[in-house]
Parts: structure tokens; C-alpha cells; sequence
């Protein structure tokens, strides 16, 4: 056997050509890792996917026509075996749980693409889920916040809009005592200090 046939295979899909230069570069002089394609939006991934079956794709979120998490999505639904690394400058909360649901096995920051990409890209392809750390903190944060009540969140959001507990009580037809304990309830979930920083941590992961 060649190799070249034992190389893990890798496909590139991002709609900026400097940063998919930045990628060929990095897998250049790599023994075990080849780069077999470039695609710039995500119905052209779809379609590359299909004729080369690369062993990784590197997934770009932001793309015109088709984003990442569609293609992505549909990539997975057709081969449920496929090893995706969602590439992307946000760390936004919203976009860490639709990629690992769309079925990515990786999701790494552009900027640490020199420093992680190689080493993510065989971990990924030996079987393992790789989260950059500032996503895992993203995704913590999220899922603290998937931890509220529906009626916590209610209170929350009307926390953010400047309620009072009074006035919470009396818009959602509850006691004061009542009101205060989801408060407490909320600022525990959240490890929030207060109501301003409970508002803060809602509205910046997206719960409200």
C-alpha cells in the first residue's frame, strides 16, 4: 500500500480563498493528511462530497447560498459516517448547538487554525469529538441556559426588559415569593451574581 493511500483525506470548504490557502499550506508538508478539495459555499461541499468521500471535511458556518449547518446537515443525512470540523469565527452559543446537532464532530476558531487545525483534524478522523476551549465554555454557558424552566425564562426576560419583582409578579399573575425564589432558582443556572448579570448572561447566550 502507497502513502499516499494511507493519508487521511481532506476536503476544504470555506468562501474566503486566502483562508483555504492558510489550510492547503498547513496540510502541505503533513505525511498523513492530503488535501483532495476545495469547495467555496456549501452546495458546491455537498456536491464535492459526494465524487471524493473525504475522510474530513473543514467546514466554514458563514457561506452565501448554502451556510455550513445546512450542508452539514444534508452531508450527515447521506452518510452518517462522515467526520465534519466546523471552522468559524463566532463563538455564539446559537451556532455551537446547530453544528454539533447538525452532526459536526469538531468545531475550531479560525484563529487557532495554525496552532490546532493538524491535530484536530487527526483526531476528529480516529473517532473523537473535538471542541475548541472557548466553544466548550460557549456550549457550557448554553447549556445552563437550556437548563431554565420555561416560566424561569419568562421571569428572565422580564428581568432584562427593567421589571421589578412586583411588577413580574403582577405580568405573570404570581406572588412576590414566588417570583423571588425563580429568581434565585435563575441566578443559581446561570451562576449569575445578581438580576443585571442574570440579564446579561441571557441575553448574550441567546436563552432570552
Amino acid at each position: 500500500m502507497s502513502s499516499e493511500a494511507v493519508k487521511i483525506r481532506v476536503l476544504a470548504v470555506d468562501d474566503h480563498p486566502l483562508l483555504r490557502e492558510g489550510v492547503a499550506a498547513l496540510i502541505a508538508d503533513e505525511a498523513d493528511i492530503a488535501l483532495v478539495g476545495e469547495a467555496a459555499d456549501g452546495r458546491e461541499a455537498v456536491d464535492l462530497f459526494r465524487r471524493l468521500r473525504p475522510d474530513v471535511t473543514l467546514m466554514d458556518l458563514q457561506m452565501p447560498n448554502v451556510n455550513g449547518i445546512e450542508a452539514t446537515t444534508t452531508i450527515r443525512a447521506e452518510f452518517p459516517d462522515a467526520r465534519i470540523v466546523v471552522l468559524t469565527t463566532y463563538t455564539g452559543d446559537v451556532q455551537v448547538p446547530l453544528a454539533l446537532k447538525a452532526g459536526a464532530s469538531g468545531y475550531l476558531l479560525k484563529n487557532a487554525i495554525r496552532t490546532e487545525l493538524l491535530s484536530t483534524i487527526r483526531a476528529v478522523h480516529a473517532g473523537r469529538k473535538v471542541l475548541s476551549s472557548e466553544i466548550t465554555f460557549a456550549l457550557a454557558s448554553h447549556s445552563a441556559g437550556q437548563a431554565l424552566s420555561p416560566s424561569e425564562t419568562r421571569v428572565l426576560a422580564l428581568i432584562a426588559d427593567g421589571l421589578s419583582n412586583k411588577e413580574i409578579a403582577a405580568r405573570l399573575s404570581m406572588t412576590e415569593e414566588a417570583v423571588k425564589g425563580q429568581i434565585k432558582n435563575i441566578l443559581a443556572k446561570l451562576d449569575a451574581r445578581d438580576r443585571t448579570h442574570a440579564a446579561v448572561i441571557g441575553l448574550r447566550n441567546g436563552i432570552i
